[in-house]
């Protein structure tokens, strides 16, 4: 009795076993990307009344709590001015991921290829293979992570859908407007579904996060989606969803109704009042954010490290080679009991395993106490001497 052939390759995820080595040693987790804290006490607050209530403790609409799909239209509509209707044009699931793996089995015909951005989000991949569909990679290599326009244009002829992240993870990239309008242009001269993930679009330090629904030709071709996780410091409640033209948010819909149909009811009705005041509590988080990205940033490189440094999200990218190491993997699987610190190497985000042998992802949404033990027992580890 074996695992699906299409999903064999995949094994463990890379965040499973680093987390599991967190907790058989007891090192700090700078690897898996969940903040130490928890978001507003107000939205927790609104899901308190919720449980309360008596009336949210059931299964939500196949769609969403209508409250919060109206608060998901009223943010795109306020912020990037783009038009959704609340009703046929959003969906809500549990998380991102889930949205994700919805839109592939919603959209996808067996044999379709996909345009995909490496590094990239595990799951994309997994998904992609369970709609029985390829992927086509497009690299965004170190250390400055630029889109190849030429190789992007390449990759779109005769492809089905184009995958874009951005603010990216692992890399922090906020793609430009110019990079931004080469997407349009590949998705719109090859007749692309375009899929956006941009679950850190409130979190953009550097640069200015442009949804590519807002391009010329883009709006009825892509569908976007989001979550409260990230936005709000509530990884675990895992709201997500996804909005764009009713045929395609009818596709995800057709395939979440047989995933999970619907749940987290109490919590969603959370997430629709956090929505209505979205920048009032993002705002905060994002300052602290930023000071963790630079704290983190400057410690990588005192201990040695060429970091690069990233302009959105939760993560950075530190070369290790100018210390002597040549492999990522094994430097990472080494470090929990080495030193007490559990990263993730960068190379498992690519489709090619050395496209990146000697980078290393470290998450920033942690306490500063936190990132200053973690760079102490790096700086212990490895026996270096910060400069002043």
């Amino acid at each position: 009795m074996r695992t699906a052939a299409r999903l064999r390759a995949f094994g463990t995820t890379i965040f499973t076993e680093m987390s599991a080595l967190a907790t058989q040693t007891g090192a700090i987790n700078l690897g898996q990307g969940f903040p130490d804290t928890d978001g507003a006490p107000e939205i927790v607050a609104a899901a308190e009344r919720a449980l309360r209530s008596g009336a949210a403790n059931q299964y939500a609409p196949l769609a969403g709590v209508p409250e919060l799909c109206a608060a998901i239209a009223a943010h795109q509509h306020r912020r990037y001015g783009l038009t959704v209707d609340p009703h046929d044009g959003v969906q809500v699931t549990f998380g991102a991921t889930e949205a994700i793996a919805a839109t592939m089995l919603g959209l996808l015909e067996p044999g379709d290829e996909v345009v995909v951005l490496e590094p990239f989000y595990d799951s994309y991949a997994a998904a992609i293979a369970m709609a029985g569909a390829t992927r086509r990679l497009v690299a965004l290599r170190p250390p400055d992570f630029a889109l190849d326009v030429g190789a992007l244009a390449a990759a779109a002829r005769g492809a089905r859908m184009l995958v874009l992240n951005s603010p990216h993870n692992p890399t922090g990239r906020v793609l430009t407007r110019a990079e931004l309008e080469a997407v349009a242009r590949a998705c719109v001269d090859n007749d692309l579904i375009a899929v956006t993930d941009e679950v850190y679009e409130h979190l953009v330090f550097d640069g200015e996060h442009v949804p590519l629904a807002t391009l010329p030709g883009m709006a009825e071709r892509t569908l976007t989606i989001s979550s409260a996780g990230k936005s709000f410091s509530f990884t675990g409640w895992k709201i997500g969803w996804a909005s764009g033209p009713p045929p395609l948010v009818g596709a995800v819909r057709s395939a979440k109704q047989f995933l999970s149909f619907a749940g987290g009811t109490p919590l969603q009705h959370a997430v629709a009042a956090a929505l209505a005041d979205a920048e009032r509590h993002v705002g905060p988080l994002r300052a602290a954010l930023q000071a963790s990205r630079d704290r983190l940033c400057d410690g990588l490189g005192r201990l040695g490290m060429t970091v690069c440094v990233p302009e959105g999200g939760y993560f950075v990218n530190a070369d290790i080679a100018p210390l002597g190491e040549h492999d990522a993997r094994r430097w990472c699987r080494a470090l929990p009991a080495r030193a007490g610190v559990v990263a993730i190497p960068t190379s498992a985000f690519y489709g090619d395993a050395g496209a990146a042998p000697t980078l290393v992802r470290f998450a920033f949404c942690k306490r500063p106490e936190v990132i200053d033990a973690a760079l102490e027992r790096l700086r212990d580890a490895h026996g270096v001497v910060a400069e002043p």
